[in-house]
């Protein structure tokens, strides 16, 4: 007899990021379509509303895309995500786009319907992505535009308990990024662009304000210190780029060495949109490896930015067709 194709659905609609994926039960990536939002020039960011329309927009788009490629009936899950972190009062209203096409999808398909926290999906892409393989409590860095959580993590099979250990107490290091390059005149988001950028800039010659207390870092005096260098004029966007990302790697790292002692936990998975930054993960690979401590994981870049991959993911664990410590 053979055996049809089991295919699990997910769909996130994060505050810049319509994401809709299909895995199989084998974990190979059918798949995978993303639509950044639009935001308009010089603008820091989407309002909820803005980005509630935009979504409502793509998604037809995309099942449409995705319905020309698969037959929808071998979807057995159709997973969401639901609100930002696994917590009770955790809330925006993007994520009420995605719970309210997946369950209709869902009982359209007469497929089961799984809700998680974008969150979550972060950490199950990261864990698809990468060589990545637990068999405890680990340690994961959420980093992107709207979050720096430093998170202790256990993996329950069907789902993840989550403490919250460090991180930022004022702006993420994504919210630096994009204030620093919207400054520099880049689009919004700005990561990528100064990515680029910083490949041929220079560190700059002056000390860089990395503030960082046991698991906690503070980004708003980082800021504030680009900003005047911006109006000083006395660097070129190419080593301003170089030296933020100077900065934020190396208050992280700070931060990671720290849990590694507290918790005494080494391995530790990076995740979100920021994860992706070339010259982070350098430098990040380079200050753990020479402390000796621990292991990092970065997961490859497809995998750091918003998408619906570990939502999918989850849907086919939380299924019970595979453990996350089976990878």
């Amino acid at each position: 007899m053979i055996q049809m194709t089991k295919y699990f659905m997910g769909i996130d609609t994060s505050a810049y990021t319509t994401s809709i994926a299909i895995i199989d039960e084998f974990h190979n990536i059918i798949f995978d379509e993303r639509s950044l939002l639009e935001v308009r020039q010089g603008d820091r960011g989407l309002r909820q509303q803005e980005a509630v329309f935009q979504h409502l927009n793509n998604i037809p788009r995309m099942i449409d895309t995705l319905s020309n490629k698969i037959e929808l009936s071998k979807i057995k899950t159709v997973s969401a995500s639901v609100k930002p972190r696994n917590l009770k009062e955790s809330y925006m209203p993007v994520f009420k786009v995605a719970q309210g096409q997946a369950f209709v999808i869902s009982r359209i398909l007469n497929a089961d319907y799984k809700e998680f926290s974008h969150q979550d999906g972060h950490i199950a892409a990261g864990v698809l992505g990468s060589s990545f393989n637990h068999k405890g409590p680990f340690l994961a860095f959420h980093i992107s535009g709207g979050t720096t959580e430093l998170l202790l993590v256990e993996d329950n099979i069907k789902s993840y308990d989550i403490k919250l250990i460090g991180g930022t107490k004022d702006i993420s290091a994504g919210q630096l990024i994009d204030r620093i390059g919207v400054k520099l005149g880049f689009g919004f988001p700005c990561g990528k662009e100064m990515d680029m950028l910083s490949q041929n800039g220079n560190i700059i010659n002056k000390k860089l304000p990395i503030n960082t207390d046991d698991t906690w870092i503070n980004f708003s005096g980082a800021e504030s210190f680009f900003y005047r260098l911006i109006e000083e004029k006395l660097y070129n966007n190419e080593d301003i780029s170089n030296s933020v990302f100077h900065c934020i790697a190396n208050a992280l790292a700070n931060v990671v060495i720290e849990s590694i002692k507290v918790y005494d936990i080494n391995d530790i998975l990076i995740i979100g949109g920021v994860a992706a930054n070339s010259l982070i993960r350098q430098i990040l690979n380079q200050r753990i490896y020479e402390s000796g401590l621990g292991s990092i994981y970065f997961p490859i870049a497809e995998y750091c930015t918003d998408n619906a991959l570990g939502t999918a993911f989850l849907g086919a664990i939380k299924r019970g067709e595979k453990s996350f410590g089976g990878l």
